[in-house]
């Protein structure tokens, strides 16, 4: 089968930010250091962590956030909010949302597409097998709504459903739009508590948007196996 030029270059640069990232040391350090900002306590300390991290670097302070974001995507088992509050307590609510949700689209994307083009061994290196089968499973069961599942619980990291679905015949444009929408209203809300909430009351909030999207969440698989039940009859 003869690849499009396109399509060649695609796969070229998901490889080589796979090499790099694995190969070369300072980037190699690097992801080390991003994966200690995770280490803590407490939800708190977790999110001030985060939060002196990328005001370290000034200027550069955006450029990290999105890489933070991207690599959080790519290689940590960690929910994304902890980036996403953070920005919104640095760079203000409405920007920091906008920051959050085009980095962490880039992530996804960039999840997709190494899934896709180096295929599941690859996958399984960054998401784990396990992961990659439970997911599996969630798509053979939800199908198409899994993405947004997947999006409304803020405790789910987000990169498996990414690798998974890069490994399904989804097409990129489903995707793409799938993941964009899915992930606007959680950006939005966690964004704005996290602008104006501090402390304890970040983590209350919290719990209390948990508990909502645990709640859309059980009416969507009542509602997908309503549609299952119709469809046998």
């Amino acid at each position: 089968m003869k690849l499009k030029k396109s399509t060649i270059i695609k796969i070229l640069t998901v490889l080589a930010i796979v090499l790099i990232c694995i190969f070369v040391k300072p980037v190699n350090d690097k992801i080390k250091e991003f994966i200690l900002l995770f280490k803590g306590s407490s939800t708190d300390e977790v999110l001030e962590n985060v939060k002196k991290y990328i005001l370290s670097y000034g200027n550069w302070a955006i450029f990290i956030s999105f890489m933070l974001m991207v690599f959080q995507s790519i290689a940590a088992p960690i929910p994304a909010f902890f980036i996403t509050f953070a920005n919104a307590a640095i760079f203000g609510w409405q920007f920091g949302a906008v920051l959050s949700w085009t980095s962490s689209m880039a992530g996804a994307i960039l999840c997709f597409y190494i899934a896709r083009f180096l295929g599941r061994e690859t996958a399984e290196k960054f998401a784990t097998k396990f992961a990659l089968d439970e997911v599996e499973i969630f798509f053979d069961r939800y199908g198409k709504y899994t993405i947004l599942i997947a999006r409304l619980l803020p405790f789910v990291p987000f990169d498996p459903i990414s690798y998974a679905a890069g490994l399904t015949s989804m097409s990129a444009w489903s995707f793409i739009w799938a993941t964009g929408l899915g992930q606007l209203p959680a950006t939005i809300i966690y964004s704005y508590i996290g602008g104006t909430l501090t402390g304890g009351s970040k983590t209350f909030v919290t719990g209390l948007f948990i508990l909502f999207a645990v709640s859309i969440l059980i009416f969507l698989i009542k509602k997908i196996y309503n549609e299952k039940h119709k469809k046998v009859n």
